[in-house]
């Protein structure tokens, strides 16, 4: 065994932190999920019907997409996009998202969260000020961190609170509004049309993480805001495209300084070349007829949920595929407690506690895939059901 170089008291002080977040019932502990991703798994020895993945539109363990194989170029692509990182696999990709999306270029990132905080903090700095929702994701809110930015919070999907935010800022070089369109913790819709509209009236720029609509939700899945004239697109490819990466989208000039500028971009090795060419499957599945398709189906599947659960006395938001349940309390015990009580009876509905939402607001987090049937629903459903005293 290698002699330990950390000094005991340090040690000592990272175990007292474990032992915090134990005593609130904050820590995390890794699971072994087996069996693929798709509407059942295997999660500890039981084969339990999957409520908890992003897997939208059932890509992620499906044949269709095939097996990533070593390329022409190689597997690894063994260095950054700017030094001998880039293939021709890279740029045929970012074509087919910018033709896809109707936007001038796109860059690929290697996850939403690089995407997030390299392109926030490329495009804004500390003469600029930025414009974000309260419930946006973590990688948005680094990445005004990390611009030192002024940032301006406004409360969420407000477009009223966004114009009066905007109105009381002073002069800057450049200002930026940050959204998500569909909320990964919330389930709801951003109102992109009206926000948009109020950023351009303000003589900002917006910028729409679309990480959980791209792929499920709008025209040949091309998210909330497809037809809309907003800035900056982001986009993930670990949900409905089943498998892993992202990308920023945009005006070309943007995709030019981001890519010079975005630090998680310039400094890291650049995503393989057989995964990108197996996105490159993904994308075309996504934007073609059996994407449709499968699209049809997750848009049943929602409906046919959000009915049972409204039947058995739920308070839901619009129908998306994402179905927030908060829990009596909001506390984390209570709903781990639950989300094991639940994992017993042959439902996997992962608990959400805070930092990832804000405290006092624990919930089950339930996501729903084009491959679930009416039958698994209306069981979870049922199941759900006979906890309901354990909801709000």
């Amino acid at each position: 065994m290698v002699p330990q170089s950390v000094s005991s008291s340090f040690l000592d002080s990272v175990a007292a932190d474990l032992t915090a977040l134990d005593t609130a019932g904050l820590r995390r502990r890794l699971r072994v999920v087996a069996g693929g991703r798709g509407p059942e798994v295997e999660l500890e020895g039981r084969r339990v019907l999957n409520l908890s993945s992003n897997n939208y539109l059932g890509l992620a363990s499906d044949p269709l997409l095939g097996v990533p194989e070593p390329s022409a170029d190689g597997v690894g692509s063994a260095a950054s996009r700017l030094i001998a990182g880039t293939a021709a696999s890279h740029q045929s990709l970012e074509t087919d998202l910018a033709d896809w999306l109707g936007v001038e270029a796109a860059l690929l990132f290697n996850s939403g969260y690089q995407a997030n905080v390299g392109a926030v903090s490329a495009l804004v700095g500390p003469d600029d000020a930025v414009f974000s929702d309260e419930l946006n994701h973590a990688s948005l809110i680094d990445g005004c961190r990390l611009s030192r930015a002024r940032v301006f919070v406004y409360r969420h999907n407000d477009p009223d609170d966004l114009a009066h935010q905007l109105r009381s800022c002073p002069p800057v070089r450049r200002r930026l509004v940050l959204t998500e369109s569909l909320f990964s913790m919330d389930g709801d819709l951003a109102n992109v049309a009206s926000l948009t509209a109020i950023a351009h009236a303000h003589d900002a720029a917006i910028l729409v993480d679309e990480a959980h609509a791209y792929g499920a939700l709008g025209p040949a899945g091309r998210g909330i805001a497809a037809d809309l004239a907003v800035d900056f697109r982001v986009g993930t490819f670990g949900k409905a495209f089943g498998t892993f990466g992202a990308f920023f989208a945009g005006p070309r000039v943007a995709i030019e300084w981001v890519l010079n500028r975005a630090r998680s971009f310039v400094f890291t090795t650049a995503l393989p070349m057989p995964l990108v060419d197996q996105t490159r499957r993904a994308l075309a599945i996504v934007r073609g007829s059996e994407g449709d398709a499968r699209r049809a189906a997750l848009a049943r599947a929602m409906d046919v949920f959000h009915v049972e659960l409204s039947a058995a006395g739920f308070r839901l938001p619009p129908p998306s595929p994402i179905i927030p349940l908060r829990v009596k309390g909001g506390d984390p015990a209570s709903v781990m407690a639950l989300s094991a009580d639940l994992l017993a009876e042959g439902l996997f509905a992962q608990g959400i506690r805070p930092p990832t939402v804000p405290p006092g607001t624990a919930r089950l987090r339930l996501s729903l895939m084009a491959t679930h049937t009416p039958e698994q629903l209306r069981s979870a459903a049922q199941t759900l059901a006979r906890h309901r005293a354990r909801f709000t």
